[in-house]
């Protein structure tokens, strides 16, 4: 039990500093908007890497296997996030009231969170290509892949809780100048990620083997 555990929390670390739109963005809604919009912001995401498990966990091979057959699925996410990223990028909307946040933000904050993790298929394949390799190491034990896999959202999400409090002391920092450049910035970075998830989409069958690609990476 507490190998599986060992083993899961370097994992859980490293996915916390995975260069992505969601992490962008938690960083920019920590810093404009504060610690609870974050950690809220941060739970959306958290339960959309959870459902992605539960899917990964019961439908690993087959959908494993679709998802290498039809990469239009990562043309439709990469559209969504494109869009996503060319309303901020454009957007001006700048008032001070922007930097507090409601009851109701704190919600609407959970949802975006979870439907910009839920939107890039690349996540659910990435869950799906880990619980295929490391499934066989923990002897496909239902009881240890879930302390594994929990072990490792747990380790994920409380280095998040630190990201937060980093990026909340850049809070008085922020001028209204500062605060279009980092939503322009962020705007071009989501911008960039649906490009790429767009162009896995349009390559050759050959060249879009999800499982041996994170095969390579864990060697």
């Amino acid at each position: 039990m507490l190998e599986d555990i060992q083993a899961a929390a370097p994992l859980g670390f490293l996915l916390s500093f995975m260069i992505g739109p969601v992490f962008f963005v938690l960083l920019e809604t920590s810093a404009t908007k504060g610690f609870r919009a974050g950690v809220s912001f941060n739970v959306g995401v958290i339960i959309a890497d959870i459902v992605f498990l539960v899917i990964a966990y019961f439908s690993s091979f087959q959908l494993l296997e679709n998802l290498s057959n039809q990469p239009g699925l990562f043309v439709f996410g990469g559209m969504i996030l494109l869009v996503y990223g060319i309303v901020i990028f454009v957007k001006k909307d700048t008032k001070k009231a922007s930097l507090k946040a409601s009851k109701g933000t704190y919600l609407g904050l959970m949802v975006k969170g979870f439907l910009l993790n839920f939107i890039n298929i690349g996540v659910l394949a990435f869950w799906l290509g880990l619980i295929v390799i490391v499934g066989p190491s923990l002897d496909n034990n239902p009881n240890r892949i879930l302390l594994f896999f929990s072990s490792v959202i747990v380790v994920y999400f409380i280095t998040d809780l630190f990201k937060i409090i980093l990026a909340k002391q850049l809070k008085r920092y922020l001028t209204k100048e500062r605060i279009i450049m980092i939503k322009k910035g962020l705007g071009i970075v989501l911008i960039v990620c649906a490009i790429v998830l767009i162009t896995k989409g349009f390559l050759p069958k050959e060249k879009f083997n999800i499982k041996q690609g994170i095969e390579r990476i864990s060697e």
